[in-house]
């Protein structure tokens, strides 16, 4: 099993505000299992778009190991995400959080499975 798990913007939200019991327990269950919760540069910029408050930046930043920056390699392996999965609209986004995801080799937890299935061929593993 993977020691780390990549967390997608919609998890952090489903933790830290709307308190999804679902992704709470996964969240738990994997703090007891002692594995270390990322998330890409990408995936924190877009949930501090919020709207979220001060309290939920920052008990999201304590549970979070790290926040991977987009590096050029990363931007690089993203740009290709794109134009191999058909140069979806708006989906740059997804493809810089999924190859962070695949570069760090964890599973990436999200609640938009459809929108990280086309890179499930390019190695990205989901939970």
């Amino acid at each position: 099993m993977a020691s780390l798990i990549h967390l997608d913007t919609n998890y952090l939200i489903a933790y830290a505000g709307e308190a999804s019991a679902d992704v709470v327990a996964s969240v738990e269950q994997w703090i007891v299992e002692d594995r270390k919760l990322y998330c890409s540069a990408m995936t924190w910029a877009e949930f501090l778009c919020g709207p979220i408050l001060p309290q939920e930046i920052a008990a999201m930043a304590t549970l979070l190991h790290s926040v991977l920056p987009i590096t050029p390699e990363l931007a690089a392996e993203g740009a290709c995400l794109f134009r191999e999965t058909g140069r979806r609209s708006r989906s740059l986004p997804d493809c810089i959080i999924a190859a962070t995801a695949i570069a760090a080799e964890a599973p990436l937890a999200t609640l938009n499975r459809n929108d990280f299935t086309p890179f499930l061929a390019h190695g990205l593993e989901l939970v």
